[in-house]
């Protein structure tokens, strides 16, 4: 008598367990870079305090670019201020009063 079942297999723990396995992996490889990666949550405080940086180096530079600015407007033919003349033609002449006390201090170019 022919006996025509089916044989069931028992799946090895090693094939029962290769699935999950794999699933964790990818699941903790994700965890990690959520945490860790560039745009994660330890990325984003990086971001974060990076623009703080960049908004205080603004700050300063509008307000040395308002100062520019202020100089440039008493310079204009319009609004002449003759303190302003004569402090840059001393500047570019190099020419005191003998009166005068001269403090000598380093240039930005050469302070840099």
């Amino acid at each position: 008598m022919p006996f025509n079942s089916t044989r069931y297999r028992r799946r090895t723990l090693r094939q029962r367990l290769t699935v999950p396995a794999i699933a964790v992996g990818l699941v903790a490889y994700f965890a990690f870079h959520a945490l860790n990666g560039e745009l994660g949550l330890v990325g984003k405080a990086r971001i974060e305090h990076r623009y703080a940086e960049l908004e205080k180096e603004l700050a300063v530079v509008r307000g040395e670019r308002e100062e520019l600015l202020r100089r440039v407007m008493l310079l204009r033919p319009e609004s002449l201020d003759p303190d302003m003349i004569d402090e840059r033609a001393r500047a570019s002449l190099n020419l005191v009063h003998p009166q005068e006390l001269a403090i000598l201090r380093p240039s930005h170019a050469s302070a840099k």
